[in-house]
C-alpha cells in the first residue's frame, strides 16, 4: 500500500491524473481496475475515476510493492544553467525573455538545455521549488515559442496559477502581442484577418485556407503596421487564436511573409538582407482577467520584452 497526502499543488485534479503522475510505473489499465475494485480510496472511502482531489485528502492505493515505489524526483534540470532573463516575477508566475536558439521544452530533437529546465533550476536555487516535496507538480510553461523565436514566455510556479493562466489563454483573456518584420506591406495599415489552419504533423508545417475544410480550425490574427524602411515592414501582431506557426503561416498566406523565415518565407529576400531566422519576437503580454480571478492583480500591467535585436539591426521602429 502507498499513501499520499494531497497538497496545494495536487488538489483540483482528477484522481486518475494524479496517480498517473505520482506512480508513473503503474499501468493505467491496472489503475482503472484498482479503482473499480475499490482498492484506491480517498479518506478511507471508494472513489471514481473522475473524483476531484481537495487539499488535505489522503489517497491510499492498495497495490503490490513492485508498483508501489514512488517516483524519484527528476533532478536533471540541475545540469543546465540557472541563468534566465526574468522580466516579471511574483509568488505565482514568472515571465522570462527567451533568447533565440533555446527550446522551450524537450522535443523530438531533444536538447539538453531547455527554457523550462533553466526556470526549474532558477526556482530551485531560490528555494521556491523542492522536487522531493512534490507528488505531481513541477513549475511549467503556460505557452511555448519556437526555438528561433525570441520573447516572453510565462511559467507557473504552482498548480493553481497554471490552471488560471491556461484558462486565460483558452478564453482569450491573455493577449499575446508580437513584433515581426514583413517582406512586403499588408493590404491595410491595421486589420484583423481570418482563415482556416491545418497542421501537417508529419512534416511539421501548416496549411492555411480561406475556406473551411474538414480538419481545419479557424484562426484570427490582428496586425498593425508600425514602420517601413527599404521595403521591409515592422508590424505588431496580436493573436486572437494560438495555433502552430500561426503568425508565420498566416502572414505568408496574405503575401507578407516574415523576413528570415526559411519555412514559409522568401529565401532570396532573406539572403539579400542577411537574415536567416524568422524576425519574430513575443513582445508583450496584456492580461484581461475577470475581476474575481486570483490573478486579477495582473490586469493593470502590460509586460514588455526588451526591444528585439532585429529592429535595431534593420533600423526599424
Amino acid at each position: 500500500m502507498v499513501e499520499f497526502k494531497i497538497g496545494s499543488n495536487d488538489c483540483g485534479q482528477r484522481v486518475d491524473k494524479f496517480i498517473t503522475k505520482a506512480l508513473p510505473d503503474l499501468p493505467k489499465s491496472m489503475m482503472y481496475r484498482l479503482i473499480r475494485k475499490k482498492d484506491i480510496k480517498i479518506n478511507g472511502k471508494r472513489c471514481e475515476v473522475s473524483t476531484q482531489l481537495s487539499e488535505g485528502d489522503v489517497v491510499r492505493i492498495y497495490v503490490s510493492d513492485s508498483f508501489a515505489a514512488e517516483k524519484k524526483a527528476d533532478m536533471s534540470f540541475l545540469s543546465v544553467p540557472a541563468e534566465i532573463d526574468a522580466v516579471y516575477e511574483d509568488e505565482n508566475i514568472l515571465i522570462v525573455n527567451k533568447p533565440v536558439g533555446i527550446d522551450s521544452h524537450p522535443g523530438s530533437n531533444y536538447s539538453a538545455d531547455t527554457l523550462i529546465d533553466r526556470i526549474r533550476h532558477y526556482l530551485y536555487n531560490k528555494g521556491e521549488y523542492a522536487p522531493d516535496s512534490e507528488n505531481s507538480f513541477s513549475p511549467a510553461l503556460c505557452s511555448r515559442l519556437d526555438r528561433n523565436t525570441s520573447g516572453l514566455v510565462t511559467a507557473a510556479k504552482n498548480a493553481a496559477a497554471l490552471r488560471e493562466v491556461n484558462a486565460a489563454i483558452r478564453s482569450g483573456s491573455l493577449r499575446k502581442i508580437y513584433h515581426c518584420v514583413l517582406i512586403s506591406r499588408p493590404p491595410k495599415d491595421e486589420d484583423i484577418i481570418t482563415a482556416y489552419h491545418f497542421k501537417d504533423t508529419q512534416h511539421n508545417t501548416v496549411v492555411i485556407s480561406d475556406e473551411y475544410r474538414d480538419g481545419y480550425k479557424e484562426i484570427r490574427t490582428g496586425y498593425k503596421v508600425l514602420s517601413e524602411r527599404r521595403g521591409l515592414v515592422l508590424a505588431e501582431i496580436t493573436l486572437f487564436t494560438g495555433r502552430t506557426h500561426q503568425i508565420r503561416a498566416h502572414m505568408a498566406h496574405i503575401g507578407c511573409a516574415l523576413l528570415g523565415d526559411g519555412k514559409y518565407g522568401n529565401i532570396a529576400v532573406n539572403k539579400r538582407n542577411g537574415v536567416f531566422r524568422q524576425a519574430l519576437c513575443a513582445y508583450a503580454l496584456r492580461f484581461e482577467l475577470p475581476s474575481d480571478s486570483p490573478l486579477a492583480y495582473l490586469n493593470d500591467k502590460e509586460i514588455h520584452a526588451p526591444r528585439p535585436d532585429f529592429e535595431e539591426q534593420l533600423q526599424l521602429g
